[in-house]
């Protein structure tokens, strides 16, 4: 509201705008800065379309958090997409599983697998999250051996 009553600038409604407590909004009006979707920025500086054009069976990726905001332009439903463009498989390892994965299916992703291995607050996950990363990566790696013989 003070932007737009001080500046006259319109940033209420500008995509990505509220994301980080409202920093897109203060970087666009008063550093006049273009907004992208994180997932468009990292796509070209990795040059991630040829990347993948190399010929991966498989990508894996990951999240804090995969629930339904998951669908808005985060990095690893970029990656679903673009995935699925090619028909490789994605498998993301994230440290929580919130509701509404199941429309992230539809869009490319293959599975998703938390490290959290049993009843634990996020301080004790956070604590032990190497370990838990490890222990979830060999599960995937296992199962994905199996599928392979």
């Amino acid at each position: 509201r003070c932007i737009q009553k001080d500046l006259k600038l319109e940033v209420s409604e500008l995509k990505g705008a509220g994301a980080a407590g409202g920093l897109g909004a203060g970087l666009s009006a008063f550093l006049q800065a273009e907004l992208k979707m994180g997932f468009e920025i990292i796509r070209e500086i990795m040059e991630l379309d040829k990347r993948i054009d190399q010929g991966f069976d498989l990508v894996i990726t990951g999240e804090g958090q995969m629930n339904a905001q998951t669908l808005r332009g985060k990095l690893p439903m970029g990656i679903a997409k673009l995935c699925k463009e090619k028909r490789i498989p994605v498998i993301a390892i994230v440290g929580a599983i919130g509701t509404g994965i199941e429309h992230l299916y539809e869009e490319g992703l293959s599975s998703v697998f938390s490290i959290v291995n049993g009843p634990m607050d996020l301080e004790e996950a956070m604590e032990n999250s190497e370990a838990l990363l490890a222990d979830t990566v060999e599960r995937v790696i296992r199962m994905l051996q199996a599928f392979s013989n």
